[in-house]
């Protein structure tokens, strides 16, 4: 191989540097896996070295997939004998081996989440832990993070001893930890955490394992958890035969427990390594470069680097400010539909977001306009599980014979009604030829249940007879909020620990603005109307969804993905960056760095789209432009509707407008504004806390950051300034005045 001519010099010198600790530096579109690659193939080629003396670890079957065949172009079939995996798949093939030296079978099963969640629901029970204390989504949450940073149970229960709440987690990760052994079976987190424990217990296995593993490759190294840093550190501390490659200004995960400082820190943890960085980018075009680059820049925890252009600047960045979040989509859209009649095809153009609820609008209109589109990532909007939970709701209200919609929401959220209870229903409307909802009418006439149960039956018929009631009286609107809390559904969501749960939050806050947004265009609203209405929206069985199609998807699940046009759309203070991106430091450097992945997609033409006002808690609200827009340098920003340009610059980043019951806006605090958009599905208020309530040992709480204690407090110009150390998220510095705290 002529490894000169293929490669370029950075690459070069990263592909032949084989001895020692290596850390590739790779920005977006640097051809990280060529030099991946090639380097594999060096190693072989020109330096002898066996294929199963080298480990190869990627994130994703499917990069491991694509890797392996790589190699093999390049060198045959040999490149079968290497390992090239996923860290689980590494990790579970040691374990077939070596799992016996601690005390488990080598035909040990792995559990799958459904798996996970049969089992702690038992251990729970067997605890006698009420489910209103601590459900099984929370405490498997809780263990999978101790085992991603190699907590064991013991030293779990040490930790937590004196924290009430966390001590029953305790409990039940030891009673979960003995179950698993039991049943010879390991959770997907153990498969790293239980490689990890026999190297650390068992120096010969591991010696064994050094010796085969002469050398070891990583890539995206900066989305590495702890336990995967400490499972690589071990392989490698003695021959130090270690290459990673990743980019800290793409590491976006870090609500999964990705660490960044694992990339930051390597020179630390390795003295001797040495730094290779591809800077030259051969994905996109110049301009689009240049503005990743102004975005990034500003962030303070990173390396030092700058993308490079090797093609021409290209156009500039269409920036689009658009009227409301309705005009936004249709903006895009039509932009897609124009570019389509100019020959592009509707798969080279992507639409990225921050939160899976914005698709809906661009679903919308795309179904409207008879748009081929894909999402991924996420269900489509209205295939969602709690938007179909809402919709059988209203379905049973307007058609309480509709038996499909009856069976999916009499235990949703949970009411001691299962499966069998449904089932003794189902057999007595059968035998008596009456419908399910004429059975539970009916009830009393028979004796098929137990008296709880029985009371149970009872509470949901005159719940849905109640809402059947109220549908007359309120409009759809109103309706929907009062399904919502008297049914219990938001409440169970809004006091789940499970991260998924505030997505879905965001979902059926959306599905009201459906709703009021169907209440201002329709004639004579009614239930009935609507319903059908959204069946319309949601048949999306005759659109074409094959190759040529239009894709939407979070900015996160597009990272390692390119598409020659790029629409960024909901810039705005608030809802990209964030608001509490706005207060947190940390925050906001992530949200930065998934602003630079978002760019870095872009290959030909970037737009950037954001709303005047957009519906938010089914109120009219007008963030200020995004930072990430503003960061651009003026030279390569094109905005296309010229004459409606305004600069945000000096506005402060906390205040929003909405319009009053007059349609005059008005300046709002965004906490406040927050506040005041809860109290439309009639959350309760919280008490505002004033500074004589955080003193050094006060507990309070956070809705996000969970539990904590006050450690120290500061005046900051008029404002305090209040340090706390949060039980699960470490210390936080919060101002007073923003944070939305609570006495706990």
């Amino acid at each position: 191989m002529d490894l000169k001519k293929l490669l370029n010099e950075e690459q070069y010198e990263a592909t032949t540097t084989v001895e020692g600790p290596l850390l590739i530096l790779a920005g977006a579109g640097s051809g990280k896996t060529r030099v991946l690659t090639h380097r594999i193939a060096y190693m072989m080629k020109e330096m002898n070295i066996r294929p199963y003396e080298i480990l190869a670890i990627t994130f994703t079957n499917k990069a491991a997939g694509e890797m392996k065949e790589r190699v093999r172009s390049l060198v045959g079939e040999t490149a079968d004998n290497m390992w090239i995996s996923t860290f689980h798949s590494s990790c579970a093939k040691i374990l077939r081996r070596e799992i016996e030296a601690l005390g488990y079978k080598k035909d040990f099963t792995i559990y799958d989440s459904y798996d996970q969640k049969s089992l702690m629901k038992q251990v729970l029970k067997e605890l006698s832990v009420d489910e209103k204390d601590l459900t099984e989504k929370e405490a498997i949450s809780h263990v999978s993070t101790a085992k991603n940073t190699l907590l064991n149970p013991v030293d779990f229960k040490k930790k937590y001893e004196y924290h009430f709440r966390m001590n029953k987690v305790a409990d039940a990760y030891i009673l979960y930890q003995k179950k698993l052994k039991q049943n010879n079976a390991l959770d997907f987190d153990d498969i790293i955490m239980k490689t990890v424990e026999i190297f650390e217990k068992f120096p010969e296995i591991l010696e064994k394992y050094q010796r085969k593993f002469r050398y070891v490759l990583v890539d995206e190294y900066q989305d590495t958890n702890h336990a995967q840093y400490r499972l690589i550190n071990l392989l490698t501390k003695d021959h130090q035969n270690i290459c990673v490659v990743g980019d800290d200004d793409q590491s976006i995960y870090q609500f999964r427990g990705a660490d960044i400082r694992n990339i930051l820190d390597f020179e630390m943890d390795f003295p001797d390594a040495k730094v290779v960085k591809l800077e030259k980018n051969y994905r996109s075009m110049g301009n689009i470069l240049a503005a990743a680059n102004s975005v990034i820049k500003n962030n303070r925890d990173r390396k030092e680097k700058t993308l490079k252009k090797t093609k021409d600047e290209g156009g500039k960045i269409k920036i689009y400010r658009a009227y409301d979040d309705f005009e936004e989509a249709r903006f895009v859209v039509r932009e897609m539909q124009r570019l389509y009649r100019e020959g592009r095809n509707y798969k080279e153009m992507a639409v990225l977001y921050r939160t899976n609820a914005q698709s809906r609008k661009f679903e919308d209109i795309l179904m409207q306009e008879a748009v081929p589109y894909k999402l991924i990532g996420g269900l489509k909007f209205y295939d969602r599980k709690e938007i179909k939970d809402l919709l059988a709701y209203l379905r049973l209200v307007n058609n309480p014979f509709d038996e499909v919609s009856l069976r999916r929401i009499i235990n949703v959220p949970k009411r001691k009604i299962g499966n069998t209870t449904v089932e003794k229903l189902q057999e007595n409307a059968n035998h008596q030829g009456e419908s399910l909802f004429d059975t539970i009418m009916n009830l009393e006439e028979y004796s098929l249940l137990a008296a709880g149960t029985q009371a149970s039956v009872v509470k949901f018929r005159e719940m849905i007879l109640d809402f059947n009631e109220k549908q007359l009286e309120m409009k759809v609107s109103e309706l929907v909020e009062y399904i919502l809390k008297t049914s219990g559904y938001m409440k169970e969501l809004e006091t789940s620990k499970n991260p998924e749960d505030e997505s879905r939050v965001e979902n059926l806050e959306e599905f009201l603005n459906v709703v009021l947004e169907y209440e201002m265009k329709a004639e004579e609203p009614s239930l009935q109307e609507f319903l059908e209405s959204v069946m319309l929206v949601s048949d999306v069985d005759q659109y074409n969804e094959a190759d040529d199609s239009v894709t939407l998807m979070t900015l996160h699940s597009a990272k390692g993905l390119e598409f020659p046009v790029v629409f960024m759309v909901g810039l705005e203070n608030g809802l990209f960056p964030s608001a509490s991106c706005l207060t947190d430091p940390n925050e906001m450097e992530e949200a930065r760095r998934l602003a630079y992945v978002g760019i870095t997609r872009a290959m030909e033409e970037l737009y950037m789209t954001y709303a005047e006002n957009r519906m938010v808690f089914g109120r009219m609200v007008s963030y200020p432009v995004s930072d990430f827009i503003l960061d651009i340098p003026s030279n390569i920003k094109e905005h296309l509707n010229e004459e409606k340009k305004v600069h945000h610059r000096d506005v402060n980043p906390h205040t929003i407008k909405y319009k009053d019951k007059n349609m005059k806006y008005v300046d709002y605090n965004v906490e406040k504004a927050l506040e005041d958009a809860k109290k439309i599905l009639d959350f309760p208020d919280k008490k505002v806390l004033g500074q004589e309530d955080v003193v050094p040992g006060a507990k309070v709480k956070h809705p996000k950051f969970g539990v904590g204690t006050v450690v120290a407090t500061a005046d900051a110009k008029g404002d305090l300034k209040v340090t706390i150390a949060f039980d699960n998220q470490g210390i936080k510095n919060l101002m007073l005045s923003i944070a939305p705290l609570e006495l706990a």
